[in-house]
């Protein structure tokens, strides 16, 4: 009896153990790579100019470590250096800047970089569900309707806008 309880305790510490591993551990090594890649990008964007690329993907690791003021002075980095290099596809740059606006909540700034992401991209769902929701925090439901139902347009599986365009109509009908 006291030996398959003891059996029973080393499976379930074995299986704790497996499960940790199996969560955490890849976990770990994604953080150290977007270590390594902020490291690599800061330490070379301090001594020299950087590409479109560079500056985005640096910006983007501060937004994701929620340091905004850097994030949006990266992101508009991003930009200038996009339009020396002539490149096309910067909707995402202005995505990225519309949401570290949207994140200090400076919402009318972030509606722009949205609206500015649009022109370039007009079909770009993830700023047209970002429009709306800065378009929400500013009770534009209207507006946020309208945005909404632009992004169900060009993706119908949209569930966020799916239920944010269902709630939305009850309060603007009303």
């Amino acid at each position: 009896m006291d030996s398959n309880l003891a059996v029973i305790y080393l499976a379930i510490l074995v299986g704790i153990l497996l499960f940790t591993f199996i969560n955490v551990v890849p976990q770990i090594f994604k953080n150290r790579k977007i270590e390594r890649n902020f490291s690599r990008l800061r330490n070379k964007l301090s001594k020299e100019k950087g590409t479109t690329q560079e500056y985005y993907e640096l910006a983007s690791i501060y937004s994701e470590k929620k340091v905004y003021s850097q994030a949006v002075t990266l992101f508009q980095k991003a930009l200038k250096a996009a339009e020396e290099e002539g490149e096309e596809n910067i909707a995402v740059i202005y995505n990225g800047l519309g949401f570290a606006y949207f994140a200090q909540e400076q919402y009318d700034l972030a509606i722009r970089q949205y609206k500015e992401a649009l022109k370039t991209k007009p079909d770009y769902v993830t700023a047209l569900n970002n429009l709306a929701h800065a378009y929400e925090r500013k009770n534009l439901n209207a507006q946020a309707l309208q945005a909404y139902e632009e992004a169900l347009k060009y993706d119908p599986k949209n569930s966020t806008a799916k239920r944010r365009a269902e709630s939305l109509r009850r309060l603007v009908t009303v």
